[in-house]
C-alpha cells in the first residue's frame, strides 16, 4: 500500500476533525504529474497583487501546504480555475475548519434572497462555487470523510431549492396569484412539495451530480388567489426554479435538474397533482419505480405535505408479499450476472466506476433488490442510504459481515474515486481517462503515490463487488424457450441469447437484443404496467420466431419497436396477439415485408381491431359504406384543417386494411384496385365537399354554377394500386347572366373555380401532421399544364372535339365522374364523354397514332427489367394501348365496348367479337398477373424491386400472388406473358417504330 493516508470512514475521527483549520489537518497531498507546469500556477498565486505575500506566509509556516497547493493546481483544471479566480477565498478556506464553513454555506444558501431572479441566480452559484472549493480541498487533503461529502452536497441542493422556491412563491405573492400563511416562509403551507430522488434523496449526491427532482401539488392546500390555478402556475414555478438551478451563466450552475423520474414524463406536467401522482402509483406503477422511491425525501416546499405523501404510498413501495411479477423482474436482472462470474477481464482505462462490471451501480442494486424483497417485513430495512442499507442488512442477517464490509469499502472507494474524476473538470462522469496522464491525475488526487498501487486496489474493489452481486439470487429462473435462450434484462447482452437471435437470422443480434431490453424499461407507454410486459414477456419466443419467419428479421423488428413506442396502451393488445399467434404471424408478416403497411399500422394501431371483427373476413365495404365511415370522421372535425387530417388518418387506415386483407389473402389481388379506387373517389368526393365550404367562407358560391371530378387513368379505371396518383379533370358551368361568386370577397367565375381546384388539389396532396392523402395530378385537362387549372364544360367538349390528339382520346377511354354537384350535370359529362368515344375514326391513322405513342413512350422509359411490369415491352401500356385502341376504333360502330377498366373493356371486346377469343384470353392472363404482381410490390416496397435484394417474404408473396409453383418458375411466366403480349400488339395494331419516323407530335 503505497498512499500516505487511507480515505474510509475512520480515518479521522469526527471529533477531532471539527477543532483544527483545514490547513492544520491536511494527511494526503497528492503528487502533481508534471510539477514544473504545477509551479507556473503556484508562483501566480505567490506573485498575486493583493494576496502574494500572505501565501508566501503561508508557504513558509506550514511545510505542506505548498506540496498540498501544487498537487490540486497539478492535477485538477476545475479547483485551480477556482483557486486562481479567487486566492483571498480559497486561502479563507484553508484557514478555517471544512465542517464550521460547509455548515455556514448549506445556512447562507437557505436564507438568501433577492428583488430578482439574476440576483438569487448569481448569489447561489457564489456560494456553490465556494462549497465546490471547500469539499474538494477538504476531501483530497483526507480532512473530511465521504458522508461528510455527500451530505454537505445533498443538502446544499436542499438550501438552494428552499432558496429558490421561496424566491417564485414570493414573486407569485406579489403578482396577487399567491396567498402565504407566512410571508417569511411562503412554502410553509403552500401544498407545492419537491422530493429529492435517487442519491439527492439519500443524502448521497456525487461532485457534479444531476439532481433528480418530483414536483407536485396538493391542489386542495394550494393557496392561490384570484383568477389563478394551480396546475398553471405550478408548472411555470416549476420551469423557473430549474431555471434558477441549471441555467449556466458567468458564475456556473448550481446543480443540473432533471424532473424525468416524475411519472410518465413524457406525457405529465412538470408538476403534477398529488390525486394524478397517487392514481398513477397505484395502477400504472412498476417495480423499478418502487425501487427508485426507496431513496425519495421531501427536501424543500411544503414539507408536511410530502411527507404526508411519501407515508401514502408506502404500501406500493413496500409490500407485505411479494406478487409474482416482482419477483420476476428481480429474478431476469438478476438472470444476466452469471455470465460474469469468472468471465472477462476488468480494466482500468475508460472503465465506468458507476455503470461498469463490479461498479457503483452493482453495490445499490445489490441493497435495492434485497431491500425490495424485505423492506415489506421489515421496516429497519427501509433506508434511504446505501451504507446505513448494509449494515441494516447484515443486522437482519440477509448478508454476512464480510460481504458488507467487502461491499462498504469497495463502495467507499468507488464514490471517492468517482468524485476525483469529477473534480477534474466538473463533468457529470463516471468514466475514469482513457490516457495515462489522466489516470495519474486521478490516481495522485486519491492519495496514491504510483498508479500501480491505485490499479490494484481499485481491481480489488471491483472485483469483490462483482463477487458478491453474482451470488444475488443463485437459483434463478431458465428463461429460454426451443427456440434458444431468449433473456433480455440485465446491464449486458446474454451471450447465448445472441447466439439463438443470429441462427434464427437476425443479421445484427446486438442491436436486436437491446430493442427487445429497452421495452422492460417502461419507455413506452404500452410497456409502462407491470402486467404489460409480463404478457409481451410471455410473448417473446412467439414474437421473436414470427419476425425471424419474415426473412428480414432485423427490419421486422425495428418495425415493431416502432409500432410498439407509438401504442397508447398494451395489456390488451399483448394478451389478444398472445391468445391470437396467427394475428401476431400477420402483424410481424406485414412489419417484414410491408414497410408501407407497418408504418401505418405503427401509427394507427387500432386498425388491428377491424382485423378481430368478422366482417374483415368478409366483402370488402361499398362505396356507401366508405362514405358512412368518413362522413363519421369528418363530423368530428372542429375547423377545416383537422378535417384534412382525419380525411387523411381515415384513408390511410382503409389502405391499410385493403393490403393486410391481401397479404392475408382475405382479399384477391386482382380485387385491390378496385378496392383502392372505391376508397380514393369516396375521399376526393368528400375532400371536394370540405374545399367548396372553406372557399365559401371567403368567397362564396357561384349561384346556379355546377362542378364534378373526372377521374382519369388508374382511378378511372379503377386500377389504384397503394402507390398510384390520381389523375383528375374539374369540370365546372355556370349561368351566362352570373359573372361572380356571391361571397364577402367575390371572384370572377374562371378565378372562383381555379381557386377552389387549388384548393383540392392542397386538400388531397399537402403534406399535414398526418401525413398525405394522395399526389394529385392534372396534367390530361385540354392544353396540359399550359391550360386553365379548371375547365369550363363547354370549352371541354369543344376541346375534345376539335383539338384534342388521339392518346387524350385514348385516355378518356378511362374517364368517369366521381364527384359532382349534381347527378344531371355528372350524366351530362358521361354523355358528352361518350359522344367523343363513339365518333368514327380512321383506322389506319388511329393506327399509326397509338404505334407513335408507345414509340415515344419506350424511348423514353423503356427497359428490359420484366419487373418493370409497366413499361417493358409487352407490360401492362401495351395491353392498355390494345384495348383502348380497339374501344375508339369500334366504338362507333358498338359503343357497348366502351369501358374505364382495362379487364372490362377487353371482356366486352371479346364479346362483340372485336377480339379473337384466343388474343383475349393471353392479354386477361397477362393483365390479371401484371395486377395481381404489382399491388403485391406497391404495397411491399417503396422503391424498385430487385429480386436478389428483396426480403424472402416478398418473393413468397409474388409467388403466392401468382399461382406459379416457384419464384424461378414466375420469371419464366412473366417473361413469357410479355413477349406473347408484345406481339398481339403487333398483330393487332402494328410493330412499334421509332419516334423520328412518325409525325405525331
Amino acid at each position: 500500500m503505497e498512499k500516505k493516508d487511507p480515505v474510509g470512514p475512520n480515518s479521522h475521527a469526527a471529533d477531532d476533525a471539527a477543532k483544527g483549520a483545514l490547513i492544520d489537518r491536511i494527511g494526503i497531498v497528492p503528487e502533481a504529474p508534471d510539477a514544473a507546469r504545477a509551479a507556473l500556477f503556484v508562483d501566480d498565486l505567490l506573485n498575486h497583487e493583493e494576496m502574494g505575500a500572505t501565501f508566501r506566509t503561508c508557504f513558509q509556516e506550514t511545510p505542506q501546504f505548498a506540496g498540498f497547493l501544487t498537487g490540486i493546481l497539478g492535477n485538477s483544471p476545475y479547483l485551480r480555475d477556482l483557486v486562481l479566480s479567487d486566492p483571498a477565498r480559497a486561502l479563507a478556506i484553508l484557514q478555517e475548519a471544512p465542517e464550521k464553513r460547509i455548515r455556514r454555506l448549506l445556512q447562507d444558501a437557505f436564507e438568501a434572497t433577492a428583488e430578482d431572479e439574476a440576483s438569487i441566480m448569481r448569489e447561489l452559484r457564489g456560494l456553490k462555487q465556494d462549497l465546490a472549493l471547500t469539499l474538494g480541498l477538504a476531501d483530497i487533503g483526507g480532512a473530511i470523510e465521504l458522508n461528510q461529502v455527500t451530505r454537505a452536497l445533498a443538502g446544499f441542493a436542499d438550501s438552494a431549492l428552499n432558496a429558490g422556491l421561496r424566491f417564485c412563491l414570493n414573486d407569485l405573492a406579489r403578482r396577487g396569484k399567491f396567498s402565504p400563511f407566512d410571508s417569511e416562509k411562503p412554502e410553509v403551507g403552500s401544498g407545492l412539495i419537491v422530493l429529492a430522488m435517487g442519491k439527492h434523496g439519500a443524502n448521497e449526491l456525487n461532485y457534479s451530480s444531476d439532481i433528480d427532482l418530483i414536483v407536485l401539488y396538493d391542489p386542495e392546500k394550494a393557496p392561490v388567489t384570484g383568477s389563478a390555478e394551480a396546475p398553471v402556475e405550478f408548472v411555470r414555478l416549476t420551469r423557473r426554479l430549474v431555471k434558477i438551478m441549471q441555467d449556466r451563466t458567468e458564475d456556473g450552475y448550481v446543480f443540473r435538474t432533471d424532473l424525468r423520474l416524475r411519472p410518465d414524463p413524457g406525457a405529465t406536467p412538470l408538476a403534477m397533482s398529488v390525486p394524478a401522482a397517487l392514481v398513477y402509483y397505484e395502477s400504472l406503477g412498476q417495480n423499478w419505480e418502487r425501487a427508485a422511491l426507496i431513496k425519495a425525501r421531501a427536501c424543500a416546499g411544503d414539507i408536511p405535505a410530502g411527507e404526508s405523501f411519501l407515508d401514502e404510498i408506502v404500501p406500493f413501495i413496500w409490500r407485505k408479499y411479494l406478487d409474482f411479477a416482482a419477483i420476476a423482474d428481480v429474478q431476469s436482472i438478476k438472470r444476466q450476472i452469471h455470465m460474469h462470474k469468472g468471465h472477462g477481464v476488468l480494466a482500468v482505462a475508460g472503465h465506468n466506476v458507476k455503470l461498469g462490471r463490479g461498479g457503483i451501480r452493482e453495490v445499490e442494486f445489490f441493497v435495492q433488490t434485497q431491500q425490495l424483497i424485505a423492506g415489506g417485513r421489515n421496516p429497519a430495512l427501509r433506508g434511504r442510504r446505501t451504507l446505513d442499507m448494509l449494515n441494516a442488512l447484515s443486522n437482519a442477517d440477509w448478508i454476512r459481515l464480510k460481504t458488507r464490509d467487502e461491499m462498504r469499502d469497495a463502495y467507499v472507494f468507488l464514490r471517492n474515486v468517482e468524485h476525483r474524476i469529477q473534480m477534474l473538470n466538473d463533468e457529470q462522469t463516471q468514466l475514469l481517462p482513457k490516457d495515462d496522464d489522466g489516470l495519474q491525475r486521478v490516481s495522485a488526487l486519491m492519495g496514491f503515490q504510483t498508479f500501480g498501487a491505485f490499479e490494484t486496489e481499485l481491481l480489488n474493489h471491483m472485483r469483490k463487488v462483482q463477487l458478491h452481486y453474482s451470488e444475488l439470487f443463485e437459483e434463478e429462473p431458465g428463461l429460454s424457450s426451443e427456440l434458444g435462450n431468449l433473456v433480455f434484462t440485465g446491464d449486458d447482452n446474454d451471450p447465448d441469447t445472441l447466439e439463438t437471435l443470429a441462427r434464427l437470422g437476425f443479421k445484427k443480434p446486438d442491436e436486436a437484443a437491446n430493442i427487445v431490453k429497452s421495452w422492460h424499461f417502461g419507455r413506452y407507454p404500452c410497456t409502462r404496467s407491470t402486467k404489460a410486459r409480463e404478457r409481451l414477456t410471455e410473448m417473446h419466443p412467439t414474437l421473436i420466431g414470427a419476425l425471424a419467419a419474415t426473412d428480414n428479421a432485423d427490419a421486422a423488428l425495428v418495425a415493431f419497436d416502432s409500432f410498439l413506442s407509438k401504442l397508447p396502451a398494451g395489456v390488451q393488445l399483448f394478451s389478444l396477439l398472445r391468445s391470437n399467434p396467427q394475428l401476431l404471424t400477420l402483424l410481424a408478416t406485414t412489419m417484414g415485408t410491408a414497410p408501407r403497411m407497418a408504418e401505418t399500422v405503427s401509427k394507427r394501431v387500432h386498425v388491428l381491431d377491424a382485423v378481430l371483427d368478422p366482417a374483415f373476413f368478409g366483402a370488402m365495404p361499398s362505396v356507401q359504406e366508405f362514405r358512412v365511415g368518413l362522413d363519421q370522421t369528418l363530423a368530428q372535425a372542429r375547423f377545416y384543417e383537422e378535417a384534412l387530417d382525419r380525411a387523411r388518418i381515415f384513408a390511410q387506415e382503409q389502405q391499410f386494411l385493403i393490403g393486410l386483407r391481401l397479404l392475408s389473402d382475405t382479399l384477391s389481388a386482382d380485387r385491390v384496385g378496385f378496392a383502392l379506387a372505391r376508397l380514393a373517389e369516396v375521399v376526393v368526393d368528400r375532400t371536394l365537399v370540405q374545399a367548396i365550404r372553406h372557399v365559401a367562407e371567403t368567397h362564396g358560391v357561384v349561384p346556379g354554377g355546377n362542378i364534378a371530378v373526372l377521374a382519369m387513368g388508374k382511378l378511372g379505371g379503377r386500377e389504384m394500386t397503394a402507390s398510384s396518383d390520381l389523375d383528375l379533370i374539374l369540370l365546372y358551368e355556370a349561368p351566362a347572366d352570373v359573372k361572380q361568386s356571391d361571397g364577402q370577397r367575390p371572384l370572377a367565375i374562371t378565378q372562383y373555380y381555379t381557386r377552389l381546384t387549388q384548393r383540392l388539389v392542397t386538400a388531397l396532396s399537402a403534406p399535414t401532421a398526418e401525413g398525405l392523402l394522395y399526389e394529385v395530378d392534372f396534367r390530361l385537362r385540354p392544353s396540359g399544364n399550359a391550360g386553365p387549372l379548371a375547365t369550363n364544360l363547354d370549352g371541354f367538349i369543344s376541346y375534345q372535339e376539335k383539338s384534342a390528339w388521339t392518346w387524350e382520346h385514348m385516355a378518356l377511354t378511362r374517364a368517369r365522374v366521381i364527384a359532382s354537384s349534381s347527378p344531371e350535370f355528372a350524366q351530362r359529362i358521361g354523355d358528352s364523354i361518350c359522344e367523343t368515344l363513339k365518333k368514327p375514326r380512321d383506322i389506319p391513322k388511329l393506327a399509326d397514332d397509338v404505334r407513335s405513342m408507345r414509340a415515344r413512350i419506350e424511348k423514353e422509359k423503356g427497359t428490359a427489367d420484366i419487373w418493370d411490369m409497366k413499361q417493358v415491352a409487352g407490360g401492362l401500356v401495351d395491353i392498355e394501348f390494345i384495348a383502348q385502341y380497339l374501344q375508339l376504333a369500334n366504338g362507333y360502330e358498338t359503343p357497348g365496348v366502351l369501358a374505364q377498366g382495362t379487364e372490362d373493356a377487353l371482356e366486352r371486346l371479346r364479346e362483340t367479337g372485336f377480339l379473337a377469343q384466343a388474343d383475349a384470353a393471353q392479354l386477361l392472363e397477362a393483365l390479371r398477373m401484371y395486377q395481381r404482381l404489382t399491388q403485391v410490390l406497391r404495397l411491399s416496397l417503396s422503391g424498385d424491386f430487385k429480386p436478389n435484394e428483396a426480403p424472402g417474404g416478398v418473393l413468397d408473396l409474388l409467388v403466392q400472388a401468382s399461382g406459379s409453383p416457384t419464384f424461378s418458375r414466375l420469371e419464366m411466366e412473366l417473361a413469357d406473358l410479355q413477349k406473347n403480349v408484345r406481339s398481339l400488339f403487333v398483330k393487332l395494331i402494328g410493330e412499334v417504330e421509332t419516334v423520328e419516323t412518325q409525325g405525331q407530335p
